[in-house]
């Protein structure tokens, strides 16, 4: 192991036990130290850096991301070489490029979930497709955090989930509707009863009674998609995580329409979904051209009122 090996370790290892998980850093970096050793540079350089970052495929945004990481480093290691420099920023600029969610109707999501049986064979392995599909639109879980669930991770006599150290290395309490607690009762029976059986802590099983693959869950989810015809003239084809949008712009629809206060309500939405911040979920709102309308409406109305001296 080099020096800058070392020092990347140690780098990594401290920014960890401060709770970043870091997972493009120690992706990328990696790269960049070996790159600063074959050049036989003992610390970064704002040359080396540009330099490394300046490989990467043209027409992306890894650059910048490249120099993003390099510049964390950077600040690291500024403390342990004198003649480190640090990347200024603005040094590779990027516009970070914007991806329209595919915001789901509820009839399209109950033609990807009856899809379930008709496209898969297995009974166990549709109606845990079908039951993390229902799960996702009701919740606003990440996919990660469904395939992540335990058994003990669901408490029925509260109707609560726990999920555990998610994005940001937070947990977090996430109620449920009686509906959708006894949708998971009744796949859970299901679930125990046909083979493989209980064999593992997860609460969605493989075939194989193991936990579910990311990957495999995609691959399967795009060939629900495509067989429903959902999304065939979308600009972008819908996604797991859309299901996340799609949950979190209905919830706001549905508090303008029935004249709640949304901004005193965006605090607690912001929580179930396990933003950092609520800054975070105020980005739904141009997520959707009628939430967005909505809001402007809103807003629009209350400037009226200002103008107006309180009167109507």
């Amino acid at each position: 192991m080099s020096a800058l090996e070392q020092h990347l370790a140690d780098y990594l290892a401290l920014r960890r036990s401060l709770g970043h998980q870091l997972a493009e850093a120690a992706w990328l970096l990696p790269g960049f130290v070996t790159y600063l050793d074959a050049h036989a540079v003992h610390t970064v350089t704002v040359e080396a850096a540009l330099g490394w970052a300046q490989q990467a495929r043209t027409g992306t945004t890894i650059g910048p991301r490249r120099l993003t990481a390099a510049r964390g480093f950077a600040r690291y290691l500024s403390g342990i070489h004198a003649d480190t420099e640090i990347p200024p920023l603005g040094l590779m600029p990027h516009r970070q490029r914007w991806r329209r969610p595919f915001i789901y109707s509820p009839n399209q999501i109950d033609a990807v979930m009856d899809q379930t049986g008709s496209t898969i064979v297995s009974p166990l392995r549709a109606a845990t497709y079908r039951t993390l599909i229902g799960l996702l639109a009701v919740s606003g879980l990440r996919i990660g955090e469904a395939i992540k669930l335990d058994r003990a991770d669901v408490d029925w006599s509260e109707g609560v989930l726990l999920i555990r150290e998610a994005k940001f290395g937070k947990s977090r309490l996430v109620p449920l509707q009686d509906s959708s607690i006894q949708a998971l009762i009744d796949y859970a029976h299901l679930r125990d009863e046909l083979p493989p059986g209980a064999k593992a802590p997860s609460f969605f099983t493989s075939l194989t009674g193991k936990r579910l693959c990311y990957a495999v869950v995609q691959s399967m989810f795009r060939q629900l998609i495509d067989n429903a015809g959902i999304g065939s003239d979308a600009p972008s084809p819908p996604r797991l995580h859309d299901f996340r949008h799609n949950f979190a712009v209905h919830t706001l629809l549905g508090w303008y329409r029935e004249g709640e206060d949304v901004q005193a309500k965006i605090p607690s939405l912001s929580t179930y979904l396990g933003h950092r911040e609520p800054a975070s979920t105020y980005w739904y709102l141009s997520a959707a051209p009628e939430l967005l309308a909505l809001a402007a409406a809103r807003q629009h109305t209350a400037w009226s009122t200002a103008r107006s001296g309180g009167r109507p």
